[in-house]
């Protein structure tokens, strides 16, 4: 049986540690920024995860680490314009929901027509 690579990687708690390729899960995403790694530390059992560029991607894969893919919705990358929403923006949207079942309303008068 083959020995295992061993992988160092750092805990913000305990310094370096080291994994196997095991230990690692890396989750590369189509919106490279939102790449990371993530393991529990051996030592704290603290779950530690961190960001992962192209070379730590490459790294951890040629040690044998597997990458699961995921993907961002076009949705969330979508620019936003105007101002957030506050959370009293959110209080009065939740409040008006409650005043008057709006939605339910307009979904019975469109199922009459």
């Amino acid at each position: 049986m083959a020995a295992m690579t061993t992988i160092k990687a750092s805990c913000p708690s305990c310094g370096e540690v080291e994994l196997t390729s095991n230990d690692i899960a890396l989750r590369v995403c189509n919106h490279a920024p939102l790449s990371y790694y993530a393991f529990r530390c051996p030592s704290c059992s603290d779950e530690v995860r961190k960001p992962a560029d192209d070379h730590i991607v490459s790294l951890l894969m040629s040690g044998g680490v597997r990458a699961q893919v995921w993907e961002v919705p076009a949705e969330a990358l979508e620019p936003k314009p105007g101002p957030a929403l506050s959370y009293d923006d959110l209080l009065d949207f939740v409040l008006q929901l409650g005043r008057d079942d709006m939605l339910a309303a307009r979904a019975t008068a469109g199922a009459r027509r």
